[in-house]
C-alpha cells in the first residue's frame, strides 16, 4: 500500500474517531476524550480485528450499520474484561464474545453475559441507541468518501471504521466504569520519590 493511501486511512480514522467522540459527548456518555489503553488497542490489532472484520464484512451489503456498530459492543466487552481481570480476559479468543448464534447475537451476548445488563433495561437501551447512532455516523462518513465499492480501499476504510467503533466501545465502557484522564504534574509525582 502506498504511503499516501496509509496517510489517507489514518486521517479518515482520526476524523471518524473525533466525530464519534463528539456524538457520544452529546449523549453525555463521554467527556470529549477517547479513553483508551495500549494493551486493549494491541489486543484489537493482533487478535480480534482479523476475525471480527471477517465476520462483519459478510454483513455489509444487508446490514451496513450492524457490520460496523457491533465492533463497539466488542470494545465494551473487552473493556469490561480489562477492568475485571485483564490477565484472564486478554487471553480469551474472539469466539468468547459470540452469542448462541455466533456473530448474529454478539451484541445481546455481550450486553447480558459480559456487561451484566438485562436486555430490556434502560442501560442496555442507551447502549443500543448510542452504538446505532455511531454506526450510522460511520456508515455515512464511509459513503461520503466515494470509494469504489468492493475495492481494496473500500475494505481498508471499512476495517478502519470498525477499529474506530471498537475504540469508541472501549471508551464508553471505561467512562461508564468511572475512568478518566487527569492532568498530572510531573513535579507532584517526583515529590514523593525516594532517591
Amino acid at each position: 500500500m502506498k504511503q499516501t493511501d496509509i496517510q489517507y486511512l489514518n486521517q479518515f480514522e482520526l476524523k471518524l474517531e473525533e466525530e464519534l467522540v463528539k456524538l457520544c459527548t452529546e449523549y453525555k456518555l463521554l467527556n470529549n476524550i477517547l479513553l483508551a489503553t495500549e494493551d486493549i488497542d494491541e489486543l484489537w490489532t493482533t487478535n480480534l480485528a482479523p476475525e471480527y472484520v471477517a465476520d462483519a464484512v459478510k454483513e455489509v451489503a444487508n446490514y451496513p450499520v450492524v457490520s460496523v456498530a457491533w465492533a463497539g459492543y466488542l470494545g465494551m466487552g473487552v473493556a469490561k474484561g480489562w477492568d475485571t481481570d485483564w490477565a484472564k480476559y486478554q487471553k480469551l479468543p474472539y469466539a468468547n464474545y459470540y452469542g448462541e448464534h455466533k456473530f448474529d447475537d454478539l451484541d445481546e451476548h455481550i450486553v447480558k453475559h459480559i456487561l451484566g445488563l438485562e436486555l430490556d433495561s434502560p442501560q442496555a437501551q442507551q447502549i443500543e441507541n448510542i452504538l446505532r447512532a455511531c454506526g450510522e455516523k460511520a456508515v455515512n462518513m464511509i459513503r461520503h468518501e466515494h470509494i469504489e465499492p468492493q475495492s481494496v480501499m473500500a475494505f481498508h476504510v471499512f476495517a478502519r471504521a470498525t477499529k474506530a467503533m471498537f475504540r469508541i466501545g472501549v471508551a464508553l465502557e471505561l467512562f461508564a466504569l468511572g475512568y478518566k484522564f487527569e492532568k498530572v504534574k510531573l513535579s507532584d509525582l517526583n515529590a514523593g520519590r525516594v532517591s
